[in-house]
C-alpha cells in the first residue's frame, strides 16, 4: 500500500513540473509557444532581387510586386551595394557585353543564385560565348524554363456573358515597326495584299504610331496580322494576345497551330497554315466578312475569358522573387545554349478551354 502511495505521489509532481514547464514556454490566453517561433526564419525572410542591368535601359518601380501582383515579402533593388547580400541577381541577356565585362566580377556568395532572363527568340538573340554553367536560372517565355512567364494569357471570366465587337470598318490591318525584307512573315503578306486590301501601319509604312493609335487601330479592323518575326517553340507575343484583347480576329504566322492552343482556344485566331495557299485563306476571310454569324463563333471564348498581357520587365522580376521563395535547391544552367536554340518542338497536347 505505502509502495502505491509514493508511486502515485511521484506522478502527482511529475505532471506539476510539467505544468509548470509549460507555464515558462507559453503564454495566454492562446497557449503560443515561444519555443516555436524563433525571431528569424530564414526561409520566410523577404527575397532580395538584385536588377544587375535595366533591360533594354528601362527602368520600372520596384515596389510593385505586392500592389500589382498579389506577391510578397520580395525586395527588387537596383542598387548595387546589394550584391553581396542579394538572393538573386537579375541579368538581362540582350544587355550583356560580348567579353561580360558588365558582370558582376567578384566572388559569387555561396546562397546567390544568378538569373539569366530573355524574352527575345533565338533568331533575335546572340550567343555570347561563356554562358554556360555561369547561370543557375532561366526566366524566358518559354514554357519549359525555370521561370516561364509568357506574353499574356487568358484568364477566367467572374460573370459568363456573350461578347460584341466593335463596330469594323476595315478589314485586315498590320502594324509593323521590324520590317526585314528577308523575314518570312512578309512574303506572307505581299502575297495576301494581292487578294484583299491590307491596311498597314508603322515606322517603315505610314508613319510610328502612339500607345492610343495602336488600340484603336487594332479594333477597327475585323482581322489583324499577328505575324512573330521568327518561328521558335513558345514564341507567341503580344502580337495574338492584343489583338484577342482588342476585338480583332488575329491571322496568326509563328510555331505550329498546336503550340499556340496550349495558350489560347483554337477557335479564337486563324493558322496561315489552315491553308493550302494564301489564295485560299483570302477567301476564308471574305466568306467570314459576308457571314457575320461564322466571324462571331471566334469571339465565343470571351464568354468564358479576358485576356491578361505581362507586364514586362516589372513582372518578370516579381515571378523571379515568387520563384526563388518556393524553390531553394542551387543548380547550374550546363547547356543553356543548347536548351535555348533548340529547334525541335517538344509539344504536349492542346489545353482544354471548354
Amino acid at each position: 500500500m505505502l509502495r502505491w502511495r509514493l508511486w502515485r505521489l511521484f506522478w502527482y509532481v511529475a505532471l506539476l513540473l510539467s505544468v509548470l514547464l509549460i507555464a515558462m514556454l507559453c503564454y495566454t490566453p492562446s497557449f503560443h509557444c515561444l519555443t516555436q517561433e524563433p525571431l528569424e526564419n530564414p526561409r520566410h525572410r523577404p527575397v532580395v532581387v538584385l536588377i544587375w542591368l535595366w533591360p533594354f535601359n528601362k527602368t520600372f518601380e520596384l515596389d510593385l510586386c505586392s500592389s500589382l501582383f498579389n506577391i510578397h515579402d520580395c525586395i527588387l533593388t537596383a542598387d548595387r551595394d546589394f550584391t553581396d547580400k542579394a538572393d538573386a541577381v537579375l541579368i538581362h541577356h540582350r544587355d550583356i557585353a560580348w567579353d561580360k565585362s558588365n558582370l558582376p566580377q567578384g566572388p559569387r556568395p555561396p546562397h546567390q543564385k544568378w538569373i539569366w532572363m530573355n524574352f527575345e527568340s533565338p533568331s533575335n538573340t546572340v550567343q555570347i560565348p561563356g554562358l554556360d554553367n555561369l547561370f543557375n536560372v532561366s526566366l524566358s517565355y518559354r514554357t519549359d524554363a525555370d521561370i516561364s512567364v509568357p506574353y499574356g494569357a487568358l484568364v477566367q471570366a467572374e460573370d459568363i456573358e456573350d461578347f460584341v465587337p466593335s463596330k469594323k470598318d476595315k478589314l485586315v490591318c498590320w502594324i509593323v515597326s521590324n520590317y526585314r525584307l528577308h523575314h518570312k512573315r512578309m512574303q506572307y503578306y505581299k502575297e495576301l495584299q494581292k487578294y484583299v486590301k491590307v491596311h498597314v501601319y508603322g515606322d517603315l509604312f505610314e508613319r510610328h504610331v502612339s500607345k492610343q493609335e495602336y488600340k484603336d487601330i487594332i479594333s477597327s479592323c475585323k482581322f489583324y496580322l499577328s505575324f512573330e518575326n521568327s518561328v521558335h517553340k513558345d514564341y507567341i507575343t503580344e502580337k495574338l494576345f492584343n489583338a484577342l484583347d482588342l476585338g480583332a480576329v488575329p491571322i496568326v504566322f509563328g510555331p505550329a497551330r498546336k503550340n499556340y492552343e496550349r495558350f489560347v482556344p483554337g477557335d479564337s485566331f486563324i493558322h496561315v497554315d489552315d491553308f493550302p495557299s494564301i489564295r485560299a485563306l483570302a477567301k476564308h476571310l471574305f466568306l467570314l466578312h459576308h457571314r457575320e454569324a461564322l466571324y462571331l463563333r471566334y469571339f465565343r471564348w470571351r464568354r468564358h475569358f479576358h485576356v491578361m498581357t505581362t507586364f514586362f520587365p516589372g513582372e518578370n522580376a516579381c515571378r523571379a522573387c515568387e520563384y526563388l521563395q518556393q524553390n531553394r535547391q542551387y543548380q547550374v544552367l550546363k547547356d543553356l545554349y543548347q536548351w535555348f536554340w533548340d529547334t525541335s518542338e517538344g509539344l504536349d497536347l492542346p489545353l482544354s478551354f471548354y
